[in-house]
């Protein structure tokens, strides 16, 4: 911040640019030793006391400089308004004299105390060290197509896969249901077994239904009986039931089924905790099963009285092959030149056969690219360790070492999820950014662009696992390896902190600044130096009284994130605005809430606000222009929306907007689609409602500027129940033409022209296509065959539908075009007169077998109904 352009303004305007100047010449020569001092923390405790000082003031910095910004960017908004005394008075000459005053006196302040803390770093002979380049991306990224990047596979462990499935598919033991432990210590690769054996086609097929709850060492027997339920369900139960009332329906449940559950990652072994889950589960079939994955030999005991599948190390043979696929990815001339070879041999004997630090030491030296760093890797930090039971977390943390300054924040902070939890990539990102970790080097780049690059430098690294496609980033989930988990938390330190109603807020020290707690907790909070409030909905619902929301804005006024969906509150209360470091706000799934206050609009830096299924919100805002950092603002199945507020279109910086809806009646004085005309940077999924209102619709449904839009994956035009056919105003889909690099779109009640608009046929992008809508004019669709990309197209309430494609497909010389290459699902419903494929067959083509032209090579679902 220091060194940025607009703190430097900033200081100009408030007449403390020198003291600023001053400052980074002394934050400039701690830097330079920094990295000798974290170095020195692991064996020195004053070295580490010593960082931990120097943390502290620079948080104490941070949160100055943002009251600077803020102040500076509120006088930007409300300057120019000479309407009201109140802001002549703020900024009168005299008023911004005594605030610089009080500014320059808090930076030197500051300054006094870092030059302190600089003197003591001479007590330690620290020594500047060349500090590695930091980029927005790493040089050297894994192919996307390779060894290591394919889900499921694991090396080495064919006699467990095969012991596993003979377990599985044959009748054994007098108990119709019969338990199958799983044994071993962490990093060994249980739960992917147990994985590899749930997802096996043959198991799935074997029984009536499958399900896996994640255990973990609080062995809540009501919790997973819940988790069992909702899982063969679908459904989400009443938080409210008793114990009795649940056992009860597990029991009906699985009746007479022959069914699969996996208990994963169980510490408990207390027998009479287990027995009393265990007869709730003995009511199935004949050859029902349920697998155990453990750490712990008794835990075996207790839950089986068969032989416990102990999972071992793998042989070196194996080890070998996997290491050397992730090191070398088999395309590196490394893997065959024998100094490297016989280093990599020499470092895989410190691994211990153990799949999970071998994947993470053999990612750390991909990213070495010489000889000598792989001999000082080995010679000056392997060297002093052996992988044991015991030993596995020192080990990977050589591989955090080793990660560059920004990621390591980035992995500490992931601390906070609970274990097994699926993270949400998007999410992850953003909170990042909100916590200043994502560094933006380059003007032009996005600070999400740059954060998911951090996360596939950490992918790369093997932190994290169970990624998904990395194409629909909007989507992306992942998760972490319980001994991740742990040596996340080992390295976050005292900064972060759970706590669930198995702990309490008090254990918390005063220096915490990250904590994902339970809500009911929060009164017992103490302590105002948290950046991050987190709930995830997984803890315990409780609703938050105007007593707990007051606690966490006297406690909270340093607050960078805040997530607080799903409690069902319904006031927020006007004082949140005194957040104002606040960048991450999330109230989703709050169903009840109905209007938010002025006061939101008042916290200049806020970048995301998330409102997603808050059912009955009526209206943002009016002042929302004043969000000018405004990055996402998420509105999804708002369904009590009215209108958007004027002023939205100047959020320029805007990357998400999921949902704009037109005024009907314009009575609320809403926005109008021309406020879309200038929000280029939007990304992911918008969807426009209730365009049938529109009036003067030509003129407003070109200024939205839909084909400028080129971020967008996602397109839903929805026209709503009104549509005025006797409008003399020109309603055409010609005029919402979107950019070619759309992937989804969806039409929902278009009712007016029979014509297809023309730009259709530039969509060559598409993967997903669904129109629907009762009263819609179409008789027939343009030619969706030829789609390269087109995987799923829904075709729903097309009344007036006689044929899908108005000509047949014409191929060269004889032969068909291709036809629908890539469709796999295909849904015709609700289209009572139609007739045929095709309107009309070509002389050349009318001897041709339509079987032969209608070859869905790729499709593997579709419905289709005709009453």
């Amino acid at each position: 911040k220091l060194s940025s352009f607009t703190l430097s303004q900033i200081g100009l305007s408030w007449n403390v640019k020198d003291d600023l100047d001053d400052l980074e010449r002394t934050v400039s020569t701690i830097k330079d030793v920094l990295l000798d001092a974290e170095e020195k923390s692991k064996t020195n405790n004053l070295v580490k006391v010593w960082l931990k000082k120097l943390k502290e003031v620079l948080y104490d910095a941070d949160d100055l400089f943002d009251n600077f910004s803020a102040e500076a960017l509120r006088k930007d908004l409300l300057g120019g308004n000479k309407l009201t005394k109140e802001v002549r008075v703020f900024f009168s000459s005299s008023n911004q004299f005594a605030y610089s005053l009080k500014m320059g006196q808090k930076i030197k302040a500051i300054k006094a105390r870092l030059t302190l803390i600089g003197s003591e770093a001479k007590m330690f002979n620290l020594v500047e060290r060349d500090r590695p380049m930091e980029t927005s991306f790493m040089t050297k990224r894994r192919q996307q197509t390779s060894s290591f990047m394919r889900e499921g596979e694991i090396i080495g462990r064919d006699d467990d896969k095969s012991a596993l499935l003979k377990l599985m598919l044959e009748n054994e033991g007098e108990e119709n249901v019969y338990v199958i432990p799983i044994v071993g210590f962490g990093g060994l690769g249980k739960t992917a077994l147990a994985k590899f054996v749930y997802n096996d086609e043959i198991v799935r097929g074997h029984f009536e239904w499958s399900t896996w709850v994640y255990v973990s060492n609080v062995f809540d027997v009501k919790r997973i009986v819940k988790s069992i339920i909702e899982s063969v369900t679908g459904k989400a139960l009443d938080q409210s039931l008793e114990m009795d009332q649940l056992g009860k329906q597990l029991r009906d449940k699985i009746s007479g089924i022959k069914y699969l559950l996996v208990l994963d990652d169980i510490w408990n072994e207390e027998r009479e905790a287990w027995l009393s889950l265990k007869n709730l589960l003995m009511g199935g079939a004949k050859g029902s099963r349920i697998i155990i994955t453990t750490r712990s030999m008794k835990v075996a005991k207790i839950t089986s009285t068969c032989q416990p599948h102990v999972l071992k190390v793998l042989s070196d043979d194996n080890a070998w092959v996997l290491f050397k696929e992730i090191a070398f990815e088999q395309i590196s001339e490394n893997s065959t030149n024998p100094a490297f070879v016989e280093i990599g041999k020499q470092i895989l004997e410190r691994c211990g056969g153990v799949p999970l630090v071998i994947r993470t030491i053999a990612a750390t030296l991909f990213f070495k690219e010489t000889e000598k760093e792989w001999r000082s890797f080995k010679d000056n930090e392997l060297v002093r360790l052996s992988v044991h039971q015991g030993e596995i977390l020192p080990t990977l943390k050589l591989s955090y070492n080793h990660l560059p300054s920004h990621l390591k924040h980035c992995f500490a902070f992931c601390r906070l999820y609970p274990k097994d939890h699926v993270i949400h990539v998007q999410t992850l990102v953003q909170f990042w950014i909100a916590q200043g970790y994502i560094k933006q080097l380059i003007p032009s780049q996005s600070l999400q662009e740059i954060g998911f690059e951090y996360f596939n430098d950490l992918v790369d690294r093997s932190f994290f696992q169970e990624v998904g496609e990395r194409f629909s980033r909007e989507e992306l989930t992942c998760k972490m390896n319980n001994l991740m988990h742990d040596l996340a938390e080992s390295v976050a330190g005292m900064e972060s902190s759970i706590v669930d109603l198995e702990g309490h807020a008090s254990q918390v020290g005063e220096n915490c600044r990250h904590i994902s707690i339970n809500p009911s907790l929060i009164p017992s909070l103490e302590g105002n130096m948290l950046r991050t409030l987190l709930h995830f909905p997984n803890m315990r619902i409780q609703i938050l009284s105007d007593e707990t929301w007051d606690l966490i804005i006297a406690n909270g006024r340093r607050l960078r994130l805040l997530k607080l969906d799903d409690i069902d509150f319904k006031m927020i209360p006007r004082s949140i605005h005194k957040l104002k470091h606040l960048r991450y706000l999330d109230l989703s799934y709050n169903r009840g809430l109905k209007i938010l206050p002025k006061g939101i609009c008042n916290i200049p830096n806020l970048q995301v606000l998330k409102l997603d299924r808050c059912w009955e919100l009526e209206e943002l805002p009016k002042k929302i222009e004043n969000l000018v950092n405004l990055t996402h603002l998420g509105c999804e199945d708002c369904n009590g929306l009215t209108h958007m507020p004027r002023g939205i279109g100047k959020l320029s910086s805007l990357e998400t907007l999921s949902m704009f809806v037109v005024d009907k009646d314009g009575s609320h004085g809403g926005a109008d689609l021309s406020e879309l005309r200038g929000l280029n940077k939007l990304r992911g999924e918008l969807r426009i409602r209730n365009l049938g209102f529109v009036k003067n619709a030509k003129e407003r449904f070109k200024a939205a500027n839909l084909k400028e839009k080129r971020h967008l994956r996602s397109l839903v035009l929805e026209w709503g129940f009104y549509f005025d056919d006797n409008d003399d105003d020109d309603k055409s889909l010609e005029d919402l033409q979107p950019h070619p690099n759309l992937k989804e779109l969806c039409i929902q009640g278009w009712r007016g022209d029979a014509e297809f608009p023309s730009w259709i046929s530039f969509l060559t992008n598409l993967v997903h296509i669904k129109i629907w809508g009762l009263g819609s004019k179409f008789k027939h669709l343009p030619s969706f065959a030829q789609f390269p990309c087109l995987q799923d197209l829904v075709i729903c309430d097309l009344t007036e539908l006689e044929y899908m494609d108005d000509n047949s497909p014409k191929g060269g010389q004889g032969e068909p075009q291709s036809f629908f290459p890539s469709l796999k699902y295909l849904c015709l419903r609700d289209c009572p007169n139609m007739k045929s494929w095709w309107r009309k067959r070509s002389i050349d083509d009318s001897n041709e077998d339509d079987t032969t032209v209608m070859a869905f090579p790729c499709l593997s679902l579709s419905f289709l109904f005709k009453d």
